[in-house]
């Protein structure tokens, strides 16, 4: 199977909500925490609509107005898309959106997204929230250089979020 990395376009933005309500629905069930398929329906399913889709277009359109600003790529596997990373730049640069849906999880994919977003975000900080329940997405984020800050959050009340940091790097500066 081949995998193309890419900017998003905005018509990619009808394929983004429902993939990440899936997405969401494949990586974060957790009984213990109180959350099964209607909760998530409940706080993400808004995403898959067309009001969610619109909010797709809308950023997708000012990454592609402001690239220094914000960052949006798609994994593409012929015309589905498989995978999204996003971010954007403030005082700290912000990751998130990432997702891979599971069925190309363990071939690159994520590293090489991830890859393509440290060389935009530069020697800049980057923070993240991940879900505390979700190991292997923080060993993945650990492997890149992140380190959980101690910071949490109970997003909507339930769940359990940690913080991770990765430090500018050492004597350089984004310009």
């Amino acid at each position: 199977m081949t995998y193309v990395i890419e900017a998003a376009h905005p018509a990619d933005s009808a394929q983004l909500g429902p993939l990440l309500l899936r997405a969401w629905l494949q990586t974060y069930p957790n009984p213990e925490a109180g959350i099964d398929e209607d909760w998530i329906r409940e706080h993400r399913g808004s995403s898959a609509t067309a009001e969610g889709i619109d909010q797709w277009r809308e950023f997708i359109e000012a990454a592609n107005r402001q690239p220094d600003v914000l960052f949006c790529r798609v994994v593409r596997s012929g015309t589905e898309i498989v995978g999204v990373l996003c971010g954007r730049r403030g005082e700290v640069v912000t990751l998130g959106p990432m997702y891979l849906l599971e069925h190309v999880q363990g071939q690159g994919l994520g590293g090489r997204m991830m890859t393509e977003f440290l060389t935009w975000a530069a020697a800049a900080p980057i923070c993240l929230w991940a879900t505390d329940y979700n190991d292997s997405a923080v060993r993945f984020y650990q492997r890149h250089g992140f380190e959980i800050t101690g910071e949490r959050e109970l997003w909507q009340g339930r769940l359990p979020n940690l913080r991770m940091t990765r430090e500018a790097a050492p004597g350089t500066t984004h310009s």
